[in-house]
């Protein structure tokens, strides 16, 4: 089944009526801590390399999210604006999962290169968000 793309709106609307489905926001988790989609679960696909100081893949994304969702589980992905999010669901999709959604627009909404925002994020959206602190180190066991 190919990754599926949806907005915001649509993606809260079509969460509503499943409650088998899962949402996971890949933000790293100060990007979480600073507001996030209510009920989402934070699974960072990029973290900081302390060496660098740059992004890189996180090494426990794909095991975290295998220990915690089946492959068939619908899950819907979020990241800033939608960048991460879609990188996220291609190794999601490699590694088996079935059922992929990358929303559109993130959290913060997709801009053009002149700053016009061509796919408004979720706060934008005015959809529900929380500011409660990321489980991630819970979730992947550290």
């Amino acid at each position: 089944m190919p990754i599926e793309s949806m907005d915001c709106k649509g993606a809260h609307e079509a969460m509503q009526g499943d409650a088998s489905c899962r949402f996971l926001d890949v933000r790293t988790t100060q990007e979480y801590d600073q507001g996030h989609p209510a009920g989402a679960v934070n699974v960072p696909w990029a973290v900081v390399d302390p060496a660098s100081g740059q992004m890189a893949p996180n090494p426990d994304f794909l095991p975290t999210v295998k220990k915690h969702f089946g492959n068939d589980t619908k899950l819907y992905l979020s990241c800033q604006m939608g960048g991460r999010s879609l990188k996220a669901c291609m190794d999601l999709e490699a590694a088996g999962f079935t059922d992929l959604v990358n929303v559109d627009g993130g959290f913060g909404g997709r801009r053009d290169p002149m700053g016009q925002v061509v796919a408004p994020g979720w706060a934008e959206s005015e959809l529900p968000v929380e500011d409660t602190r990321s489980t991630y180190g819970e979730l992947c066991g550290s």
